[in-house]
C-alpha cells in the first residue's frame, strides 16, 4: 500500500488539499521513514481523534434510555455511536485544520500515546459496564423484566464491533469517493472548488441511491412480502356466517378480501352468551364491518364500502358507532373493541378499514400519507350518513385508534375543540410524533405541566393518562364530550422524533416521567439511535409500559363513554377478559 493510499484511506481525516507532486513526495519519504510501529498505525488508517471520540461515545450509549435492552440492541447503539463518534472526531480535526490553514494532515501521536490512550479505554469500558449493569437492573425492576445474564455483554462487545467497523466502512467508502472526485476536478478547477463539487456530486448520488434505488425497491419488496402474508389466515380465524359481519352472507365484500387482520378483527369478539353472562341481561349480536385492502384500489372507495356496509348492518341504529383506525396491516388493539362491546351488552358498531400491507412500524415510516388519508375518508363517509339522520334518532360516535392508527383517527380533526365539535368522544392510544392535534395540544399544556403527561386548557375537553387515576387531573370539570389521550412516559413511539439527534426535549429538561429513570440525560445523537432501538422493542414490555396498553383502555372509555348502569367495579371485572390480539 502506497503513503498516498493510507492518507486517503480514512473517513473524512484526508488531506486533499495538498497537490500532487514534491510534497506528495516528501510525504511518502516521511511515512517510509516512520518506525515500523508508527508506520503500522498509519496503515490502519485511524485518525486518533475520531478513535477517542468514538471510545467517548461508545461509552455515552451504554447510558440508560426509556426501556430496557437487550444485547443485540444495546450492541448496535454502541456500535452506530461509535461510528458516529469517530466520524465527528474526525470531521472536528478537519475543520479545525482548515481554519488554520494546516495543509497536511497532523501526524499521528506515537505508540506510547495509543497505549496509553488503549489502556484507558479499558478501564474506563469496564467501569461504564458496571455502570451500564447497575442502571439496566433499576429499569429492568422498574418494569418487572428479568435481568440480563452474563453472556449478554461478549454479545454486546461483538455486535458493537460489527456494526461499527461496517458503518465505518461504508463511511470511509463515501469519503474515498468525495477524495477521488476531487483529485479528477482539480485538472480543470482550483482545489476547493473541486473539493466541493466532488462533495455536492457524491451528495446527490447518494441520495438519488437511498432514495430512488434502495427505498424504492426495497419498499417493493417488503410490500410484496407483507402482500402474501395478507393472504394467510391466522388458526384461530373462521369464516362468519353472521350477516351482521363484513364477509358474511349479504356482505358488500368477500371474505377473502379482508386482508389477514381484517378476518381477525371480524370474527373475535365476544359472543352474546359472553356479553348476556357478563351483564347478566339477554345481549345482542355487535356488529363489525371492514373493508380490506382488496376490498377497492382507492382508499375513497374503500370508506365509501365500509360505510355502506354499516348502513347495510343496521349499524347506524345502534347506541354507539365506533370509527377505528388501523395500523398499517388492518391491525386494531382488541381490547379497545371488546370494551365498548362489553359496556353496551353489544349494542353497538364499529366500523374499520385497511390502507396498507405493511406493519405497523414500517407503515409509521413510509405510510404516514396513506394513514391521513384513510383516517380522513373512513370518518367522512360515516359522518355523512349520520347527519342524514334525524337528531334524535343519531348513534352516539366515537373514534380511536393506536400508534399509527392515532394519526389517522385525528386526520378528520384540526383541534381538540374540533373533534369535540364532530364526534361525541375519543380515545387515541400511544400517539406518535406526527400527530398533529396531540402535538399541537402538548405545546399549549398549562403551566406548569409536563411534557410527558400535560394539562391542556384545564382538562374542560381533553385528558392525557398513563395511568387510570390520571382521568380525574386535573380536578375540574370535564366537558360532556371527552377526548382522551393514553401514553406513556417510556413509550419510545411518542417521544421518538428526528429533533433528537441535535435538540434536548422537553421531557428530559422536566422531572422524569413516572416510569424513566432519573438518570436518564439527553447526549447529542447518541439519545436518538437509544429512542430509535427503543422503538423496536417498545411492545416487549408489561402492560403500563413503552407502547403496551391494556388495562388502562376500559378506564378510558368508561370516563369518555359513562355507559348506562356501569360502575367501576365492573371495570375491574372486565379487564381479565381482555386481550390485545
Amino acid at each position: 500500500m502506497s503513503a498516498t493510499e493510507v492518507r486517503t484511506d480514512h473517513t473524512g481525516g484526508s488531506d486533499d488539499q495538498t497537490p500532487a507532486g514534491a510534497d506528495a513526495d516528501a510525504r511518502t519519504d516521511s511515512t517510509a521513514d516512520a518506525p515500523p510501529r508508527r508506520r503500522l498505525l498509519s496503515v490502519a488508517g485511524f485518525e486518533f481523534t475520531g478513535v477517542v471520540v468514538a471510545v467517548v461515545f461508545a461509552w455515552l450509549s451504554a447510558t440508560p434510555s426509556l426501556l430496557p435492552r437487550g444485547p443485540l440492541f444495546q450492541g448496535v447503539v454502541t456500535g452506530a455511536s461509535a461510528a458516529v463518534g469517530y466520524s465527528l472526531g474526525v470531521f472536528a480535526a478537519w475543520v479545525l485544520r482548515y481554519m488554520l490553514s494546516h495543509e497536511t494532515r497532523w501526524s499521528s501521536p506515537g505508540p506510547r500515546v495509543w497505549l496509553v490512550t488503549a489502556v484507558i479505554a479499558v478501564i474506563g469500558t469496564a467501569a461504564v459496564g458496571v455502570w451500564f449493569s447497575d442502571w439496566q437492573t433499576e429499569i429492568r425492576d422498574l418494569m418487572g423484566v428479568d435481568h440480563l445474564t452474563g453472556w449478554a455483554y461478549p454479545v454486546i462487545a461483538v455486535v458493537a464491533i460489527i456494526v461499527s467497523v461496517l458503518l465505518m466502512a461504508v463511511g470511509r467508502g463515501w469519503a474515498a469517493l468525495v477524495r477521488w472526485l476531487g483529485t479528477f476536478s482539480r485538472r480543470f478547477l482550483p482545489p476547493r472548488v473541486a473539493r466541493t463539487v466532488a462533495a455536492a456530486i457524491v451528495v446527490l448520488i447518494t441520495v438519488f441511491l437511498v432514495n430512488g434505488v434502495l427505498v424504492d425497491y426495497s419498499m417493493r419488496a417488503l410490500n410484496g412480502a407483507f402482500a402474501a402474508a395478507n393472504d394467510e389466515t391466522h388458526a384461530d380465524t373462521r369464516p362468519t356466517t353472521s350477516r351482521l359481519r363484513s364477509g358474511g352472507p349479504e356482505s358488500l365484500v368477500n371474505w377473502d378480501s379482508l386482508g389477514r387482520q381484517g378476518r381477525t378483527f371480524i370474527s373475535n369478539s365476544p359472543t352474546t352468551d359472553e356479553l348476556a353472562a357478563f351483564n347478566k341481561a339477554p345481549a345482542v349480536e355487535p356488529i363489525r364491518v371492514f373493508a380490506g385492502l382488496n376490498s377497492a384500489d382507492d382508499v375513497y372507495d374503500r370508506a365509501e364500502i365500509a360505510a355502506r356496509e354499516l348502513e347495510r348492518t343496521g349499524g347506524l341504529r345502534r347506541a354507539v358507532v365506533a370509527i377505528a383506525s388501523t395500523t398499517g396491516s388492518g391491525w386494531i388493539n382488541r381490547a379497545t373493541v371488546d370494551s365498548i362491546e362489553y359496556m353496551y351488552n353489544g349494542n353497538t358498531a364499529t366500523v374499520s378499514m385497511q390502507y396498507s400491507y405493511l406493519p405497523s412500524w414500517l407503515s409509521f415510516l413510509s405510510d404516514q400519507d396513506r394513514a391521513r388519508k384513510a383516517g380522513l375518508a373512513l370518518f367522512e363517509a360515516v359522518d355523512e350518513r349520520i347527519r342524514a339522520l334525524p337528531l334524535n334518532e343519531r348513534p352516539r360516535v366515537v373514534v380511536f385508534g393506536e400508534s399509527l392508527g392515532s394519526f389517522a383517527g385525528e386526520a378528520a380533526f384540526g383541534t381538540i375543540p374540533s373533534i369535540t365539535a364532530r364526534a361525541d368522544g375519543a380515545l387515541f392510544v400511544g400517539p406518535t410524533f406526527s400527530n398533529s392535534v396531540w402535538n399541537d395540544a402538548t405545546d399549549q399544556r398549562d403551566t406548569g405541566s409536563p411534557q410527558w403527561l400535560p394539562i391542556y386548557r384545564d382538562g374542560a375537553n381533553v385528558r392525557f393518562v398513563a395511568d387510570p387515576d390520571d382521568l380525574t387531573r386535573p380536578d375540574a370539570a370535564w366537558g360532556d364530550r371527552r377526548v382522551v389521550y393514553l401514553q406513556h412516559a417510556s413509550d419510545p413511539i411518542s417521544w421518538w422524533s428526528p429533533r433528537l439527534i441535535l435538540n434536548k426535549p422537553d421531557w428530559l429538561k422536566e422531572r422524569r416521567g413516572r416510569d424513566v429513570l432519573g438518570s436518564t440525560r439527553w447526549i447529542p445523537f447518541v439519545t436518538f439511535l437509544q429512542v430509535s432501538a427503543d422503538m423496536a422493542i417498545s411492545t416487549d414490555v408489561p402492560d403500563g409500559h413503552g407502547h403496551h396498553f391494556l388495562a388502562a383502555i376500559p378506564y378510558a372509555w368508561a370516563e369518555i363513554l359513562r355507559p348506562p348502569g356501569w360502575t367501576q367495579a365492573k371495570t375491574e371485572t372486565l379487564i381479565p377478559l381482555l386481550t390485545r390480539s
